[in-house]
């Protein structure tokens, strides 16, 4: 009723709203997956890279937008050091020595450990630049690596890039439920699909003994999957020797496949 069709000024959620940036005129990207999680520190970019790493080995040209402006921390995963370079066309994202395209806002600061000290729009403009500035050429899989919370940036990736769905990263704490559940809600109130749900730090794998030791207590990620129906795509251990390959910027090195469920089921459902 009354609809002046003016997208950007309304907060009716209609099937005809949608306020999608479009692409680069010289990009291509056939899937885009956001990994989000409702609080810091839970392994959102590690999360991130390392389902990145999956499906490149797969053979499938792989993308991460780091829209985590002002805590960027893919380009360390990957030891990517170099400046972002462009012409008159776009910017070209930088590619890893295993052909995974990146763009982040460290590639594009004089000093990578500048902080950027923005406001949110300024903040929320960048991200929408990386998705309509950045010629991101024939990709099969693009990962969006969002920060922390369900604030501004969220909001941007959710509206301005057409996510074919989320995965939330949560770990195995009581309050993980109700984190959980304010991004299942934000994404409700978006239409956008929750593929699923990653534990990580889920576990510790003694090499003594063979057993596992629940760190952090007991899972409960089964239960809360099944209570906002959706599915567990992966249980990530606590592992020394991943936290070194990401620390180091050696991830693509890492032999692990504690992605490979979750690939295979988005490969199967997208």
């Amino acid at each position: 009723m009354g609809c002046d069709h003016n997208c950007s000024s309304c907060s009716e959620n209609c099937e005809s709203r949608d306020l999608h940036e479009n692409l680069h005129p010289l990009s291509s990207v056939k899937k885009v997956i956001g990994v989000i999680s409702g609080k810091g520190g839970v392994g959102k970019s590690l999360v991130t890279s390392t389902l990145a790493v999956t499906m490149n080995r797969r053979g499938k040209k792989t993308a991460v937008l780091d829209a985590d402006i002002t805590g960027p921390s893919i380009p360390k995963a990957f030891n990517i050091h170099e400046r972002a370079k462009g012409n008159d066309e776009g910017i070209y994202p930088v590619t890893t020595e295993t052909g995974i395209d990146l763009m982040s806002i460290n590639l594009l600061l004089e000093n990578e450990t500048d902080p950027v000290v923005w406001r949110g729009a300024l903040i929320s403009g960048t991200v929408k630049q990386f998705w309509t500035d950045v010629i991101w050429f024939n990709e099969d899989y693009m990962f969006v690596d969002m920060p922390p919370g369900t604030g501004d940036v969220a909001l941007t990736v959710f509206q301005s890039i057409p996510l074919d769905g989320i995965i939330i990263v949560t770990s195995p704490q009581d309050l993980v439920s109700m984190i959980v559940e304010k991004a299942v809600n934000m994404a409700k109130m978006m239409n956008i699909p929750v593929l699923g749900l990653v534990e990580n730090m889920s576990y510790f794998m003694c090499p003594n003994c063979g057993q596992k030791h629940y760190i952090y207590g007991e899972s409960k990620i089964d239960e809360i999957a099944e209570r906002f129906g959706t599915k567990v795509l992966a249980r990530i251990p606590i592992n020394p020797d991943l936290a070194k390959c990401v620390d180091e910027g050696r991830v693509e090195m890492f032999e692990g496949d504690y992605m490979a469920e979750a690939a295979d089921y988005l490969e199967e459902i997208l």
